[in-house]
């Protein structure tokens, strides 16, 4: 399936798209190609098949969570630039 010069111009221009002369011809021939592998697609036979979101089986890629036992409060607030209590003290970022 060809696209013509026309087409090409029309979908760039509903894409909001400004295109040079030399692109023009190239986006030509490359949605020519394009319209090409769906029509290959559209003739393959799907008949049976059932509709599927994923080609391949999904696996769960997380670990699972284990409780474990937190460092101390006093341990990890030893280290704040600024505390206030048991608390980190930040400065505000909003007004």
């Amino acid at each position: 399936m060809t696209i013509s010069r026309q087409e090409v111009l029309h979908i760039a221009r509903l894409a909001r798209l400004g295109l040079a002369e030399a692109e023009v011809e190239r986006l030509r021939e490359q949605l020519s190609a394009i319209l090409e592998h769906f029509a290959a697609l559209a003739a393959v036979d799907t008949e049976g098949v059932p509709p599927t979101a994923q080609s391949i089986e999904l696996q769960s890629i997380m670990a699972p969570d284990k409780v474990q036992p937190s460092l101390p409060q006093d341990d990890i607030l030893a280290n704040a630039p600024r505390r206030q209590e048991d608390c980190f003290r930040v400065k505000a970022v909003l007004e």
